[in-house]
């Protein structure tokens, strides 16, 4: 359970940052989300239980400060865990491009599921598909270009919290 408290604090640090981000972007017009930073170390290294613990804290943390249904984020970063958690077997994820790709992958499945969950509560649903595709360019240049150093910040952090054992560089 500490590993999962840890994981939710280096979230709480990135969620801050985006927050910040998508601030001084907003005369833009641009939103960046990166729900899929918020599953993926977990996912690959975590068991599935204690991935699961923090997905639901990252995505509480999300649903905290958007105006959707309480739970919808935690719901879809726990099924993105529970997934790759299924296929990591499958998956190269010792190197950190991987993990970006897997990061990359996850981020677009969790905004696309997102979007058409919520796309009909709007007035005029066909017209928001230009922005959020856009949105979504954007947050996939963002996402990776900090996911490396993300990655490497919930290792470290884990390390130093003495609950994982160092990674080979």
């Amino acid at each position: 359970m500490l590993r999962a408290f840890v994981h939710f604090l280096t979230q709480l640090l990135l969620w801050t940052l985006v927050a910040q981000a998508n601030h001084a972007l907003g005369g833009w017009h641009v939103y960046l989300f990166v729900g899929g930073l918020f599953v993926t170390h977990a996912a690959l290294t975590f068991s599935l239980r204690d991935g699961l613990v923090a997905a639901a804290l990252g995505g509480f943390l999300f649903d905290a400060t958007t105006p959707v249904p309480f739970g919808l984020h935690a719901l879809l970063f726990a099924a993105a865990v529970t997934l790759i958690v299924h296929l990591r077997d499958r998956l190269p994820h010792d190197e950190t491009a991987a993990r970006v790709v897997i990061a990359l992958l996850a981020n677009l499945a969790i905004f696309l599921v997102f979007s058409f969950t919520q796309i009909s509560r709007l007035p005029a649903p066909a017209a928001a598909w230009p922005r959020l595709i856009w949105d979504l360019v954007c947050s996939q240049i963002f996402l990776a270009l900090v996911a490396p150093w993300f990655l490497a910040l919930q290792g470290r952090a884990l390390v130093l919290a003495r609950t994982a054992r160092a990674e080979p560089a």
